[in-house]
This record gives structure tokens, sequence and C-alpha cells, in this order.
């Protein structure tokens, strides 16, 4: 498929997405979406990333006890609640709500977190496609596709494929900043050090936290 049959065939599934959205109201496209810069990794970094795309197992929670197994059915039905007018098929909805548990605890990320950059960078529009062409929930720019995967750019509307590579890309951005989510949130949208991205991010990391119990 050449770049301009690809950007057409591009164009056709936001247009279906967008015809969906409108269906689910959803609210618009985010004003911060953006899009991670391109960067040198060196072969330790490529397959060691490459890795953790590659395993891509069903997504079952695993739970430390009992009371672990609690604490999420509790999550899944509040988040569920709250996801209602977002994602109006309750099948979609769980399955959505397993995977993003399963991806963010992988990636050792907070689920309230992963929640709140999706619901800033696409609007939980599964076929959103940025201006500068991040795609999915997450709004994953398809050079990682060809740095870190298979080249697949068309899986990144996949939901279980878009969160992994979501998940472990912040999660790359959070080693290389130390910790430091701020920053890590900046380079996520290509805004490294201005504060309008992250602010927005933690703000409704906050609102999620808030509706399932812990904020």
């Amino acid at each position: 498929m050449n770049r301009l049959s690809r950007r057409r065939c591009l164009l056709q599934i936001a247009g279906a997405g967008a015809t969906l959205a409108a269906g689910w109201s959803l609210p618009a496209a985010s004003a911060w979406a953006g899009a991670q810069q391109e960067e040198q990794l060196s072969d330790a970094v490529r397959t060691a990333l490459a890795a953790q795309i590659a395993e891509a197992p069903p997504p079952q929670p695993h739970f430390r006890d009992d009371a672990h197994r609690a604490q999420y059915r509790v999550w899944l039905l509040l988040e569920s609640n709250w996801l209602l007018r977002r994602m109006p098929d309750q099948i979609v909805r769980e399955l959505f709500l397993r995977t993003l548990w399963y991806e963010s605890r992988r990636a050792g990320l907070e689920p309230a977190l992963i929640l709140g950059l999706i619901q800033v960078e696409s609007g939980f529009n599964k076929y959103a496609i940025s201006p500068a062409g991040a795609m999915g929930y997450m709004q994953v720019m398809p050079f990682w596709t060809r740095q870190i995967g298979n080249g697949d750019i068309m899986s990144l509307f996949h939901m279980q494929v878009n969160l992994r590579y979501g998940c472990v890309i912040l999660r790359h951005y959070l080693n290389i900043e130390n910790g430091n989510l701020f920053y890590a949130l900046g380079r996520y949208n290509g805004s490294r050090g201005r504060a309008a991205y992250p602010d927005a991010v933690l703000a409704a990391r906050k609102r999620w936290r808030v509706a399932d119990g812990s904020g």
C-alpha cells in the first residue's frame, strides 16, 4: 500500500470512528493531542521494548488475594458506570476496562492515570487520528510500530495493541525521566517542559481516582 492509499484508508477509518462517536456522546478530540517524538533507541532498549510489545497474552487480571480481587471488582463496577455514556455496549466497556487494568499494571502504571491520559488524548475514541498522525485510544505515533513492532500501523486501532503500546511507551518515558511524571507526560505528548498537557492529564486522573474511591 502506497502512502496516499494508506492515508485515504486512515481517513476512512477515522470517519467511521467519528460516526460511531457521534452516537456515543463522546467529547470532542482533545486540544492537547500531540505526538511522541521519534528518537534513536539503543539496541538494548529497542530489544527490551520490542519484547514487551510482542508478548500479548489474553488480558486476564491476576490477584494477590481475595481482597485484591474484591478491589478489582469494585473498580470495574465504578469505572464501568462512569464510562457508560462513552461506551454504551457493556461487553465492549468491560473488555476495555479489563484490558486497561491489565496493561497499565503490567507496565507498573496506575489505571486512573491511563484513563486520564486517554480522556485527554482521544476522548475514548478508538479511531481517533491526530493531525500529526497519532492513532487510537492512546494516540500512539505510527513510527513506534517500525521501531519496536511488526510495522503494521493499522494494528494501532486494535484495542489491546494500542493500550499495550501506549503503556509501554509511557513507562519508557518515565524511566528516561527517572520517575518524573510531569516530564514523562510531556514527552508522551511531544511537549516536554510545557505544563498544559501534563496538567490536563493529571486533572483527569484525579477525577478517575475519585470515581474509583481512591481520590
